[in-house]
This record gives C-alpha cells, structure tokens and sequence, in this order.
C-alpha cells in the first residue's frame, strides 16, 4: 500500500526487482504508463506490474539472477 504523499520506490532500469504479487524476479525495462515493466533473468516475455508491488531485489536474489543470465548466454547459438 503506497504511503499518502510520497511516490512508490521503483528501481532503476536496468536492476532487479521483486513483483511482490507473485514473488517473481525480474530486471526493470522501463515504464509503460502506470506500470513497471519486468523481465525474467535469462529472458522472456515482459510483464507489467504495479508501481507498489515493486520491490528491490536481495544481493543474494540479484547473484542468482545474474547466474540465470549468464548460464543463459552460455547456451546460446552463436
């Protein structure tokens, strides 16, 4: 729930955050409208979500997404 007064704390583009709805992890792409949109480590389809149900990822939730990403690259065709 946003507190009266101040905006909703969304990360920077480019971070990871937390859709607190779902629990998913997601690097910030930017803002479509009202929203945030995420994207899953490693890729995927972005999804929208709220500015209050953003939250900042753990430093331990950021590694493992990094990992995600990085073992995803891996596995590419190049």
């Amino acid at each position: 729930m946003p507190v009266e007064g101040l905006e909703p704390c969304v990360p920077e583009r480019g971070s990871f955050a937390i859709d607190a709805r779902s629990g998913k992890v997601g690097r910030v792409m930017g803002r479509v409208g009202p929203n945030v949109q995420l994207r899953p480590p490693g890729g995927g389809l972005e999804w929208d979500c709220p500015p209050d149900a953003v939250r900042p990822a753990s430093p331990g939730v950021v590694l493992r997404a990094r990992v995600t990403e990085i073992n995803r690259e891996g596995q590419l065709p190049r």
